[in-house]
């Protein structure tokens, strides 16, 4: 079992994603997130799917989007640093990416779908790195990690905005 990286893995920038992430095993966190983003994104209706959860924040289908972009360039960074890629990994603009997904085209389900194959491909991803490599540093966003680290980044950012969304509308989410 992984296990949770050390705080000299990872920059304090990281440190608001990394520290959501709840103990236990990853490979069954990252599974049982799935399980929770679509418990919480499948209680939207396609109409509501396309409001904001809160004024001036995206759309519903928006944090779909960009959680799944966001993994897409983490797992990215993951692979880079796991093979030891010692080129400085830029970042993204989050905003430009949501502004450009065109993701107002696709129904809910799709981005759902979307982003469960998004985490299918990171676990498969996952199956290709050693134990050696979990520990390799490399340097993502001019900030020094470890591939371990950026997997607890890519766990974090999904809980960040699962727990935006419970926040934003108390009361709907109980788990069952």
């Amino acid at each position: 079992m992984l296990q949770r990286p050390e705080q000299n893995e990872y920059d304090p920038y990281f440190s608001t994603y990394i520290d959501v992430v709840p103990d236990g095993d990853i490979l069954q966190l990252l599974q049982q997130q799935l399980n929770q983003v679509n418990f919480i994104f499948g209680k939207f209706s396609e109409e509501q799917a396309e409001q904001s959860y809160a004024p001036r924040k995206w759309k519903i289908k928006e944090v779909v989007g960009h959680i799944s972009d966001s993994e897409r360039v983490m797992s990215y960074w993951m692979l880079s640093v796991a093979r030891g890629d010692r080129m400085k990994l830029p970042g993204y603009d989050q905003d430009i990416f949501v502004n450009n997904g065109s993701f107002g085209e696709c129904t809910l389900a799709e981005l759902l779908v979307d982003l469960q194959a998004v985490r299918q491909a990171t676990f498969s991803l996952l199956s290709t790195i050693s134990e050696t490599a979990w520990l390799r540093v490399g340097n993502v966003v001019n900030k020094v990690v470890t591939a371990r680290s950026l997997l607890y980044l890519i766990v974090g950012h999904t809980e960040h905005h699962l727990n935006v969304i419970k926040h934003a509308i108390p009361g709907e989410f109980k788990q069952q």
